[in-house]
């Protein structure tokens, strides 16, 4: 039973990092604009946040400890709230 929690473990804490990885990528490669035009953080917060929840989910033993969840929350945040509505600027109206 303790491989197959160790196991889930390891996945939860890979998927963290790859979405990480992912949502530090997307934000590097926006235009500075983009973040105050739809009245978010400025780009070189939010790439200083992902940064700090990267390395607190390398850091942590495991996703679900105080780092991790820290780390988690703030990606997901960036994901759900700040990206769509970047790319949405950027792209323009979808009809």
């Amino acid at each position: 039973m303790y491989g197959l929690a160790s196991l889930i473990l390891w996945v939860l804490r890979m998927a963290a990092l790859g979405v990480t990885v992912f949502a530090l990528v997307h934000a590097i490669r926006q235009r500075p604009d983009a973040f105050t035009a739809v009245d978010k953080l400025t780009k070189p917060i939010w790439v200083a946040i992902l940064c700090a929840a990267l390395l607190a989910i390398l850091v942590s033993a495991t996703v679900v400890g105080i780092l991790g969840l820290a780390g988690v929350i703030a990606t997901g945040i960036y994901l759900a709230d700040v990206r769509p509505k970047v790319d949405e600027i950027q792209r323009g109206p979808r009809w």
